[in-house]
């Protein structure tokens, strides 16, 4: 593969296809309307022939090319953040994210997210596959989430990790406070997860409809006193990287995380609990969810590498009060 450049023959399966469809499947880590863009702006090739047309049809044995263009300049600024930096070389950045910060700008985020960071750190060394506004993001998480990521600073480190994450062979654990006791206490979750119909901006376990999300998770500890409702230490490993997936996953088991503001009730009232504590689970203001762990094989030496990120302060706290006043 050249750089900056996909480039597939058709196979048989999926012959008289849209081309936009068949880029979908195979550039997953494009949306579908960077990917339509890219069409419209005489970005691909079919036979080496610009199209520019999204519903061309497709043959087996066809040839298409996709160019990535370089990304624009931008409005973006570079802001000075700090950023807890696990490993970096010529190829890939990985941060411990802290919670509270966004991945990415987007509606109503524009400064201070972790890109205008890594932009001010590191310039033009960002792959250029996730647009002006996604340089080197190859995933998310949630903004109240903390933990590890992986950053691309060059395309075919993009397109080698992204393929990683489609194939599932990505190692994620996550670390998580939930309400009360799983049932059973290890388990796996296999459940389809689609947007909510109630609000869109949320997602909900929905059997008709959806994509397949697959958590495994084991309770590690159960934190519980005649003065507390039960709250359990869980750990999950992901099959699927759906959105919200562990949040809807524990919602949708009746076990919610501690504090989540759209997945679960953000303010308990206790009948009988020592004030020390219900001031420090109340004041919790984020859903208690860490990613631990992160596994990948490296994209250009194919050395098979794994990250722990500490937990933050926050999250560290809350479980010493737990531990202390609880059994």
């Amino acid at each position: 593969m050249k750089k900056n450049m996909f480039n597939k023959n058709v196979h048989q399966n999926y012959h008289n296809f849209r081309i936009d469809k068949f880029l979908q499947l195979k550039i997953v880590e494009l949306s579908r309307t960077r990917l339509k863009n890219l069409i419209q702006q005489g970005h691909v090739k079919l036979n080496n022939s610009t199209i520019k047309y999204a519903s061309k049809k497709i043959k087996e044995g066809d040839e298409i090319e996709v160019y990535f263009p370089p990304p624009k300049e931008t409005l973006i600024k570079e802001n000075k953040i700090p950023l807890d930096i696990l490993y970096d070389d010529d190829d890939i950045i990985v941060i411990n994210k802290s919670p509270g910060i966004v991945v990415h700008p987007g509606a109503g985020n524009h400064e201070k997210t972790l890109v205008n960071g890594l932009l001010y750190k590191y310039k033009n060394k960002l792959s250029s596959i996730g647009g002006k506004l996604r340089p080197g993001i190859v995933h998310r998480i949630d903004k109240d989430t903390s933990g590890v990521i992986v950053v691309a600073k060059n395309d075919n480190a993009h397109i080698n990790l992204s393929k990683q994450f489609s194939d599932h062979s990505i190692k994620r654990i996550y670390e998580a406070l939930v309400w009360g006791v799983l049932k059973p206490q290890s388990g796996k979750i296999i459940e389809k997860i689609s947007r909510s119909i109630k609000n869109r901006q949320l997602m909900s376990v929905r059997k008709e409809k959806g994509k397949i999300a697959i958590t495994n998770y084991k309770t590690l500890k159960i934190f519980q006193n005649s003065d507390l409702p039960k709250i359990s230490l869980i750990e999950c490993q992901l099959e699927t990287g759906r959105t919200h997936q562990i949040r809807v996953h524990m919602n949708f088991k009746g076990n919610p995380i501690l504090g989540d503001k759209s997945y679960g009730k953000t303010k308990k009232k206790f009948k009988k609990i020592n004030p020390f504590v219900e001031i420090k689970i109340n004041n919790f203001n984020r859903q208690a969810l860490h990613a631990k762990n992160l596994g990948f094989f490296h994209p250009k030496t194919k050395k098979e590498l794994f990250f722990q990120a500490k937990r933050p302060n926050d999250f560290n706290t809350l479980l010493k009060t737990l531990k202390k006043y609880t059994i």
